[in-house]
């Protein structure tokens, strides 16, 4: 349940709770993908971390939400509000163009994001361009370690639902885009900037985490050729 919020600095964003659900794993998954997304040259709100104060939930009535808030206290994600902005719907007539539509279908099966379908885009059209917003359901290995080495070799059948998948005709042009883009470094950067508190678990350092999620991004891109031949023969049936 996300929040739309007035930060310190005035402006207006739709805060993610660390409290919630699937807890600091959702906004490691919405920082380290959305970021990925925006090197591939994808549309992100900007992220923004922000500092919930324990006393914010100290007199909401509601039960759900004063538990929601007070075990956010601390150091959350919040994307930037686009006021204005709209759903996407093909069935309003929402059209993307081949380039982003492919770089989409890509980007999504790389980090395993399952929510790009009809009924739940996750894209939003603000003054005529595509945003991408909502990824804490991507990586989602990292809910069990043991299965990333299976995790990274998949072909995500699941390509064959994404919303953008009928306009995605330069899915071979993408993946090679994404893998000069995509370099040991600027993974490194990416994941430089996870904070350490939601990294740490009983078994690992945030380090340790770091390096395990860089080694299972890394084999995912060497196997980027089964998932961009699973997404191609999808768009194929299309036709």
């Amino acid at each position: 349940m996300p929040g739309l919020i007035e930060a310190d600095d005035e402006g207006m964003y739709v805060l993610k709770f660390r409290g919630a659900g699937q807890g600091a794993l959702a906004l490691v998954a919405e920082l380290v993908a959305g970021e990925i997304g925006r090197v591939l040259g994808l549309a992100v709100p900007e992220l923004v971390f922000v500092e919930v104060d324990p006393a914010l939930g100290r007199n909401e009535p509601d039960a759900e939400i004063r538990h929601l808030l007070k075990a956010s206290a601390g150091l959350n994600l919040a994307l930037d509000y686009l006021p204005g902005s709209t759903m996407f719907d093909p069935a309003a007539g929402d059209v993307a163009d081949a380039a982003t539509a492919s770089t989409a279908v890509w980007f999504d099966a790389f980090v395993q994001n399952v929510d790009r379908t009809a009924r739940n885009a996750n894209l939003l059209v603000w003054q005529r361009r595509l945003y991408f917003i909502d990824h804490g359901a991507a990586l989602f290995f990292h809910h069990n370690w043991p299965t990333a080495g299976l995790k990274a070799a998949s072909a995500f059948p699941e390509s064959q639902h994404h919303v953008l998948l009928r306009w995605a005709s330069a899915i071979a042009e993408a993946g090679a885009r994404a893998r000069q883009l995509l370099t040991p470094a600027v993974l490194h950067e990416i994941l430089e900037g996870v904070p350490d508190d939601w990294l740490v678990a009983e078994d690992a350092t945030a380090e340790d985490r770091r390096a395990a999620y860089l080694a299972y991004l890394t084999q995912r891109l060497a196997a980027a050729g089964t998932f961009e031949e699973e997404a191609q023969r999808a768009y194929q049936r299309l036709l």
